[in-house]
């Protein structure tokens, strides 16, 4: 085990020694977004398309609103430190688990599934890293779209005080995520919280040509990155989330697919995408279902959330020429048949029949319908938004993404 854990870790930090970097002429690298589908867009911004124009000045709104004013954020900010003494090491409650009533000290909690508990707010790490990965994101998109160098500038600094700074930066693992008082200090499943990840690594190839973010800030990211790859595949924490057989595993996929193709381990990115395959094998029955989510008490929420895991990889595999929009695994199980079954659902065509003790937000399902459009000729996806977005369908920002 040992030898095979060290072949993990020489492989990650050899595959970022020689990292031969994609888009240096200034085009941005992206891996979650589809590039081509954002340059037609800035073109038609550019042309006054009035059928973007009111998502662009509502992306400009939001970023200049919501973005610009926050942070910058760090690890350092909680009062809490974690077991290893160090604030630099993230940290993060289990949402779902909350004191027993029937114990003095509550200990150990017990799970209420689908039920947040407040404390999670006493940690604020799991409140600022979304926020600050939502962010760039954001201020990326606001920079490539506008090209004005004030949303890069910012992006930058939201980045280099999260993950560069020495005196703020996180350190690169995830040892301390989603603990359950009494029980853990942290486990894999601490792992969905660095999901965010994804929209980090393409909000840094938005911003990666401007003047606000230099070669010394690229390469650093690249070093973290690589780091928190590596600890992905090595240490027990990460181990047990590649083992999970639910959302969380295809998941950890998808964030490791991206820091795979950020660093340029192309045969890593390779073997990512095959992982996920035998996933999407073993997770989805025979009628389009994922029965894993089928058992949680929000499972229609967890039915798309998996399927949006999906989608993210197969967007991502195309850049290791690997068709997974289209893959049919052994067994018959496909992306395309998942889609289908739950399509009438996202769109309210029928009634959920599963467990739901929420309200489902139909918003979650948008990304699904835009790519059924996009790839499963999908006919009435796009006016299904529209019709469930209502007046704010116009000013949505997925427009600019699809």
């Amino acid at each position: 085990m040992k030898r095979s854990l060290i072949y993990i870790v020489g492989f990650v930090m050899l595959s970022f020694s020689t990292f031969n970097a994609v888009g240096q002429s200034g085009k941005i690298t992206v891996f979650a977004l589809d590039a081509k589908a954002l340059e037609r867009n800035k073109t038609r911004i550019a042309n006054k398309d009035p059928k973007l124009l009111s998502a662009y000045k509502q992306l400009i709104k939001d970023a200049d609103k919501k973005a610009m004013p926050f942070g910058p954020a760090s690890v350092m900010e909680k009062t809490v430190t974690p077991p290893s003494g160090d604030k630099h090491d993230y940290m993060s409650l289990a949402p779902y688990f909350w004191p027993d009533p029937n114990k003095a000290d509550g200990l150990p909690y017990i799970r209420k599934d689908g039920q947040t508990n407040p404390e999670v707010k006493d940690y604020p790490d799991k409140d600022n890293m979304p926020k600050l990965c939502e962010y760039v994101y954001m201020l990326g998109l606001a920079y490539y779209f506008s090209e004005e160098n004030i949303y890069a500038e910012h992006a930058a600094k939201l980045l280099r005080v999260w993950f560069l700074d020495p005196e703020t930066k996180m350190n690169p693992n995830l040892n301390y995520g989603q603990a359950i008082k009494g029980v853990n200090d942290g486990r894999g499943a601490g792992m969905i919280d660095t999901r965010h990840f994804v929209k980090v690594i393409d909000g840094i190839g938005l911003i990666k040509g401007s003047k606000s973010w230099k070669d010394a800030d690229q390469q650093g990211m690249k070093k973290w990155f690589a780091e928190f790859l590596n600890w992905m595949q090595t240490s027990k924490n990460g181990i047990d989330e590649l083992n999970t057989k639910n959302n969380h595993g295809v998941w950890y996929d998808a964030q490791r697919l991206s820091m795979a193709l950020f660093i340029d381990s192309t045969d890593l990115a390779k073997k990512i995408v095959a992982n996920a395959a035998n996933r999407l094998d073993y997770q989805l029955d025979d009628n389009g279902s994922f029965p894993a989510e089928m058992q949680r008490t929000i499972s229609l929420h967890y039915t798309s959330f998996v399927l949006n895991a999906f989608f993210t990889i197969a967007q991502m595999a195309e850049k290791t020429k690997i068709d997974f929009w289209n893959l049919t695994t052994p067994s018959g199980k496909s992306l395309k048949k998942a889609f289908v079954a739950v399509k009438p659902y996202l769109t309210g065509e029928k009634e959920w029949t599963g467990q739901q003790i929420k309200d489902f937000d139909f918003a979650d399902g948008y990304p699904i319908l835009l790519t059924g459009a996009a790839h499963y000729k999908c006919n009435d996806c796009e006016q299904a938004v529209q019709s469930l977005a209502d007046e704010k369908a116009p000013r949505l920002l997925i427009n600019l993404l699809y």
